[in-house]
Parts: structure tokens; C-alpha cells; sequence
């Protein structure tokens, strides 16, 4: 068998004020792929499908795998070249048995409503009808019929925080591997659950929705059940949950397991609302819990959904209350980052932070801060259910302003790991309140040692009040809007 994989990543918001252009692409090649099997990060299926073809003895060929922090439409030309490139990798590998594919699911380029569409298709053009297509997906992704009549196998996340992508890999392989080999016909079926939500998998009753999803996994002819979350602040006619169910040559079985499942998780739809607080009530409420830490998530200003992360209304709100001993992670400011590296470690200045990127990140401050510390290059690492992650970070440095430490960084990203702190000396555990900028990723490591965790909708450019996201090309005969829209 010769195997064939890459792919190109990103989550787009369509409402972010930030173009993501071929710079803000980090591309491996095949010559930049480690040898030790640790592409890592969201590169993780990459290892883990390399790694289980070599294992069968099987012939490996590595394309082109390109990652971009969520932010605004792609330009056409990156998404094109980047497209083009791992496109021309795969026809010099020509003849291929299978071909896996690392997606989101949810880019948005220009003249692309949906590029992940788009990209299988080529891909099912170069490789014939006979070459197995398996696709991993994140779980806030759109899934067409058209990716649906294209793969062979379409596997998505289950888990929200996202600490299942190696394991999701293992369970494409295997299903693509038996279909190579001739030992399964994987069937896919799909269910419009007629919904636009986030879901947390941590909390009842989509845990125990999720747990279901992997139970009957085990029933005979099921190979794979994917809920398909959406990502909301994408406008495009395709977005809404789905529900995914891969069978074993049974497309019957596929369509009712999809339908009963997805009716199922419609069922649950006014216990799935995501618990987040407004400012002011988020901090009143943070504050007034005793025990440490408390863990506020500022889902606003969340760089994992395509928010600039350099938002000051939560900073200026807890200086403003003379808030102390309180962690604030991480803004994005690279010309802060300069400054106060120039300035280096143990020097006091003024310096202007936050709020470059437009009216959602709110004002920059001006503040009289001290650099306790410098870190060149950070990375932080991201729990896994096996393992964790490294994720870059940029440069980035810890700032003390007036009872608070803030850390900024130079290369925009979401918060993953208590290491955003402890890496600078300070110890999330004896803070009494943390301001992390995620939505949900966040959880996997500081929902472990927080005492209370609370979901907080700032002000900003990803505020979880879906009523409110300004659509104008998604079909809105969906819940939260519609409340039956099978009626």
C-alpha cells in the first residue's frame, strides 16, 4: 500500500477584521517533517498516520501540512498556492492506495465558501474512484453532502476541548486501513440537526451525549458515530450541527442511527445554552467566591475563534476595581512584547497595551508596568487524553501592573496550559483569579485546579450571544431563532 496525506488548516471567522493571508500560514513540508514522529500540535494525525502505515510495512508520502490561528476570510491567493502545492505533491506520488486528509472544516476563502469541499474534490479528481479518502475533521466544522459523496470516511473530534485529535486519527486510519484492505465498505450518513450552538463535552448532557457516540461505536456494523458541531461566526449557507454515523456497507443503518441520534441531541437543545455571564456579573461573581483560583474565561476575546486577543475591557475593569493577585493571559501586542524585551527583566515603564486591532478590542491602556520576566520562543503544552501537545506562543513576557500580572505574547493564540503562568515564575494556585482569553480549550488544564469556572461574554469580536451574530447568508430557520423548525 502507499499512503499519501496533508492538508490545510484554518478556522475562519467571517466576521473578524483580520484578512489571513500566506504569512500567517506555518507550513511543513516533507523535509521540515521530524523523523522522531512528532510533527504535534494540530499536526498530530500527521504522526499518527505516518507512523501506523510504517508499522504495516506500507509506503508513506508526506505532502504539505499549513496551520493558521483562526481569523478572517483567507485571500484567495494563499488558500490557491497552498491548495495548489499539496495538490501537485499528491500527483507526483501518483499511484496512491489511500490518501488521508487533516482538515478544520470550517475555512472560508475568497470565491471558497468551503474550502475543505473544495479540496477533496480535487483530490477525488487526481486519484480516481478506487484510492481511499479519509478526512479528520475539528468538531466545530460544516460537513456537506458533498464531502459525504466524496470521501470514503469522514472522522470528527468528539471532544470540546479538543483532547481527542490523535485518538480521532487512530479511529481513521483503522476504518480507511480495513477499507484498503478490502475488510470493511464504509457507508456515511448524514442528519441536519437544525442547530447553530457551541457545545462543552465536559458538561451534562452533551458528556453523556458524547459518551453515547462511542458506546454504540461498539454495535456490530457501526464503525463511527461524529457530531458536527458548527463554528457560528462563520456566514456561510453551510453552517449548522449535523450528525455523522459511518456503517459498514449499510446505508440504511447509517440513515437512522444518524436521524435518531441527531433528534436526540435536538431533544437536549434548551439545556445545551452555553452558561456565559456579562462582564460586570461574571466578575461580581468571580469575586465573590472565597476559595482560589477562580477561572474566568474570556470567550470574547478568544484568538481560537478568530478574535484579535487584544481586548482591554476585562483589564481595565479589574484595575478599575483595584483588583489583586489576579492573572490576566495572554494579549496579543507584539510591539509591547518589544518594548518591554528592550527594556529588559526588572525594569519599570510606561507602555501603551492592548486595543490596536478595532473597536472590539476596546481601548489600549496606558500603564506604569514592572517586566518580571522575559521568555524568547514560549510554548505552552496542551493536555491531551494521551500526552499533551506544544503549541508556540511567540515571545512573551510577564507584566505587573498594580496587583495583577499580565502576560503578553507576539504571536497570537488561545490559552491551553497553566504553563501561560508558570512558566514566568507564578503560580496559577495561589492566585485568586485567572482571566484566561479561550472559549473552551482553556479547560483541559486549569479546569483541574480551579476552584470555580466561570464563562464571562465581554464585550468583543467572538461574544457567545448567537441571537445577536449579524448573519447574512446562514439559514436561520434553525434553533436558537426557530425553536422546532421540524414543525
Amino acid at each position: 500500500m502507499k499512503v499519501f496525506a496533508g492538508g490545510i488548516e484554518t478556522e475562519t471567522n467571517t466576521f473578524s477584521p483580520m484578512p489571513t493571508g500566506l504569512a500567517d500560514f506555518r507550513v511543513m513540508r516533507a523535509a521540515d517533517l521530524p523523523e522522531d514522529g512528532n510533527a504535534g500540535g494540530f499536526a498530530t494525525p500527521i504522526d499518527v498516520f505516518r507512523n501506523r502505515s510504517r508499522e504495516r510495512g506500507w509506503e508513506f508520502v508526506f505532502g504539505l501540512y499549513a496551520l493558521a490561528e483562526p481569523a478572517g476570510t483567507t485571500v484567495r491567493p494563499a488558500y490557491e498556492s497552498l491548495r495548489d502545492e499539496m495538490l501537485e505533491s499528491l500527483k507526483a506520488a501518483l499511484p496512491v492506495d489511500i490518501v488521508f486528509l487533516p482538515l478544520h472544516g470550517a475555512m472560508v476563502a475568497q470565491g471558497y465558501d468551503d474550502c475543505e469541499t473544495d479540496i477533496i474534490r480535487r483530490v477525488r479528481e487526481i486519484v480516481g474512484p478506487d484510492t481511499k479518502i479519509g478526512v479528520e475533521l475539528d468538531l466545530h466544522c460544516d460537513v456537506t453532502q458533498d464531502m459525504i459523496d466524496l470521501a470514503d470516511a469522514i472522522v470528527i473530534y468528539k471532544e470540546y476541548p479538543h483532547i481527542d485529535i490523535g485518538e480521532r486519527a487512530e479511529d481513521l486510519f483503522r476504518i480507511i486501513a480495513d477499507a484498503a484492505e478490502g475488510k470493511v465498505s464504509p457507508t456515511m450518513a448524514l442528519y441536519d440537526c437544525r442547530m447553530i450552538g457551541m457545545y462543552l463535552t465536559p458538561f451534562e448532557p452533551t458528556r453523556s451525549f458524547v459518551d453515547e457516540m462511542t458506546a454504540r461505536e461498539q454495535e456490530d456494523g457501526v464503525l463511527s458515530l461524529s457530531l458536527a458541531h458548527c463554528f457560528p461566526w462563520g456566514d456561510v449557507p453551510t453552517c449548522g450541527t449535523q450528525m455523522l454515523v459511518i456503517t459498514d456497507n449499510d446505508s440504511v443503518k447509517a440513515a437512522a442511527l444518524a436521524e435518531e441520534m441527531g433528534q436526540k441531541f435536538f431533544g437536549m437543545r434548551h439545556e445545551l445554552e452555553m452558561p456565559s455571564l456579562p462582564m460586570n456579573e461574571a466578575l461580581d461573581k468571580a469575586l465573590s467566591i472565597k476559595a482560589y483560583p477562580v477561572v474566568v474565561a474570556d470567550q470574547s476575546d478568544n484568538a481560537g475563534g478568530g478574535a484579535p486577543s487584544d481586548s482591554t475591557f476585562v483589564l481595565q475593569e479589574l484595575l478599575e476595581r483595584g483588583v489583586e493577585n489576579a492573572g490576566l493571559a495572554m494579549i496579543w501586542d507584539p510591539i509591547a512584547v518589544q518594548v518591554a524585551m528592550s527594556a529588559g527583566e526588572g525594569a519599570t515603564l510606561d507602555l501603551r497595551l492592548g486595543g490596536k486591532m478595532g473597536p472590539m478590542s476596546g481601548d489600549p491602556l496606558d500603564l506604569r508596568v514592572t517586566v518580571t520576566r522575559i521568555i524568547e520562543d514560549m510554548t505552552q503544552e496542551w493536555p491531551q487524553k494521551e500526552g499533551t501537545l506544544r503549541v508556540p506562543c511567540g515571545d512573551a513576557v510577564a507584566l505587573h501592573c498594580q496587583g495583577i500580572d499580565i502576560i503578553v505574547n507576539s504571536e497570537r493564540g488561545q490559552v491551553l496550559s497553566t504553563q501561560v503562568f508558570s512558566n514566568f515564575g507564578i503560580d496559577p494556585l495561589w492566585k485568586r483569579l485567572l482571566v484566561v482569553k479561550s472559549t473552551q480549550h482553556f479547560y483541559a488544564a486549569f479546569g483541574p485546579i480551579a476552584s470555580q469556572v466561570i464563562y464571562m461574554a465581554a464585550p468583543g469580536a467572538i461574544a457567545p450571544l448567537f441571537r445577536e451574530i449579524p448573519y447574512e447568508r446562514v439559514d436561520m430557520n434553525k434553533y436558537p431563532w426557530v425553536d422546532n423548525p421540524f414543525a
